[in-house]
């Protein structure tokens, strides 16, 4: 029996009594927890507070919770991760005792996992959104696809083979629009009519391949995505590839000329239910407010609230959408029928049916990082050259071209290499061993020339990118963990990226910051670049592997 069945079977005898439960509680109960829009998690189990491991997305039902907090007496803390990240933390046993609940766009890459489905003791899917294609409106027009409703993922795959179709899409590898996206484009384009197969994969690879020539941007997060779209070159990216709420949500912040008509493909599409999940390792208390909390959001003037706040569709019958959705639906594509499948379809992504990456580490071997904090740095990066990765989420990718540049006072030495793909001679092995030599090569001494040595990088990439003549995912990772106090100021660097050439200004830096860097600098960077700040003090490997989705 599958989680939703358990759970449907005790629901429906148990739904009015828990409905009464949250009318009959009110404000004027005892007093309970504080919200927690922070994100931060009690460490032990508190009573009427349910802990819940979520996608970020959820954030945007905060008014939601914190009026569930006073009709059931139910605080909801919200942790956030990526919906695949997640699915291992519940596999790995990692949530036991840490969440009482996890509540992500879907489940399905977590139902492939037997570990991970004995995890769950039940789950109320709480609203509904499909994946779609967001096309700007000149774009549609160009491409002769009238309104957008009549559009096959085959058009689109045939737009973007052509040329005449760009897009941005999150890495599927950690986040579930992104997944979704490439588990509905391999079973369209393979004609799958039950659960996809390996060698349902293997037939839609060919289009596969076209599809992907046209992603722009990828992304760890749906929200950088949506900033990365807005600062793109103008016609560089034409559309983005995400929930329907996502899109639409954007429209409302978009100009006239960049906001998208919303193409969901007729021959179906993967759908995110949003289950509110609730794990076995939760204690009595918090599987009651677990029901209390699930009976609330599933009332029809809730579920209708829902719907207007987010622009997800509500999934209580009788229910009406909010005004603008559409109220059709498309037909649900298949999924991967194992986990071997799913992981299957996402190295083959990372590694062959995706553009090919180009990334610039700029890594600080001051003497501050002498000791333990360039051995975090050692570790960190090796773990990137490793094998033991099954679905490509941190190890450098087959055709990735990676450049270590070490430096101090000034630019120490850099090193290129080239992952060659798998299956050729000689295969991506040795040059991954080659690059952890380097890495472990890495030797702390000297002051902090931080801006000079970025410049560095995007001289690097210039030259790269005029001998080979490609167009490559290209970003920048900077690594301190101190302030710069040699060569180049701010100042100067703003100026220098003032001067960059329109494609070069477009490039991220991602800045990492560990131990005592100046924070205003790197987020200056991050700023100045359209990157992102990431904070290495927790753990440097995680970071380090949290990046590779924007890579």
């Amino acid at each position: 029996m599958n989680v939703r069945t358990k759970y449907r079977g005790w629901a429906a005898a148990g739904l009015a009594a828990v409905l009464a439960a949250a009318s009959a509680c009110t404000s004027s109960s005892a007093p309970a927890p504080r919200p927690n829009p922070t994100g931060a998690i009690a460490d032990t189990p508190t009573p009427g507070v349910l802990r819940v491991l979520a996608g970020s997305e959820l954030q945007d039902l905060q008014p939601v919770l914190d009026d569930a907090r006073k009709a059931t007496g139910v605080t909801v803390q919200l942790a956030f991760s990526g919906t695949l990240d997640g699915a291992d933390t519940v596999s790995t046993g990692r949530a036991d005792g840490k969440y009482d609940a996890i509540w992500f766009p879907s489940d399905q890459y977590l139902r492939l996992d037997q570990a991970g489905r004995s995890k769950v003791l039940s789950e109320t899917p709480v609203m509904v959104s499909p994946v779609a294609v967001g096309v700007r409106s000149s774009v549609l027009n160009d491409l002769g696809w009238g309104d957008g409703s009549k559009v096959t993922w085959a058009q689109i795959g045939d737009a973007a083979a052509a040329g005449k179709l760009s897009y941005g899409m999150s890495d599927p590898s950690r986040s579930n629009s992104g997944f979704s996206t490439l588990v509905a484009v391999a079973s369209a384009f393979s004609g799958a009519g039950a659960a996809l197969t390996e060698a349902d994969v293997q037939k839609a690879t060919p289009q596969l391949k076209q599809f992907f020539t046209g992603q722009k941007l990828t992304s760890g997060s749906s929200g950088w995505l949506a900033q990365a779209y807005t600062r793109a070159e103008p016609g560089k990216v034409g559309a983005l590839v995400n929930y329907e709420s996502v899109l639409l949500s954007l429209n409302r912040t978009l100009p006239p000329e960049q906001r998208l008509t919303v193409v969901r493909p007729v021959d179906g599409v993967v759908s995110a239910d949003y289950p509110l999940s609730l794990l076995s390792s939760a204690r009595p208390s918090e599987r009651d407010s677990f029901q209390r909390l699930a009976g609330y959001l599933l009332k029809e003037d809730v579920q209708k609230r829902i719907s207007e706040l987010t622009l997800r569709r509500p999934v209580t019958a009788g229910v009406a959408p909010a005004a603008g959705l559409p109220t059709d639906r498309r037909r649900e594509l298949p999924s991967p029928g194992t986990r071997a499948v799913a992981d299957g379809l996402l190295a083959s992504y990372q590694n062959e049916l995706r553009r090919p990456s180009r990334t610039v580490y700029v890594l600080d071997t001051s003497g501050s990082m002498d000791g333990s904090r360039l051995n975090s740095l050692k570790t960190a990066l090796g773990r990137l050259t490793g094998a033991d990765d099954t679905r490509g989420l941190r190890r450098f990718r087959d055709r990735e071209q990676v450049t270590l540049i070490s430096f101090a006072s000034q630019v120490k030495w850099t090193k290129t290499h080239v992952v060659p793909a798998s299956g050729s001679q000689p295969g991506p092995e040795a040059e991954l061993a080659s690059i952890n030599s380097d890495v472990q090569s890495l030797r702390a001494e000297g002051g902090t020339a931080l801006y000079g040595s970025l410049e560095q990088a995007y001289r690097v990439i210039e030259d790269q990118q005029k001998a080979a003549g490609d167009d490559r995912f290209t970003s920048i990772v900077l690594m301190t963990d101190g302030e710069s106090n040699e060569g180049p100021t701010d100042a100067d660097f703003k100026r220098f990226h003032d001067g960059l050439p329109s494609a070069e200004k477009t490039i991220p830096v991602f800045p990492i910051k560990f131990g005592e860097a100046a924070v205003s600098q790197l987020q200056g960077i991050a700023d100045v670049s359209g990157g992102k700040l990431f904070d290495g003090g927790g753990s440097l490997d995680g970071v380090f592997e949290e990046i590779r989705g924007y890579q």
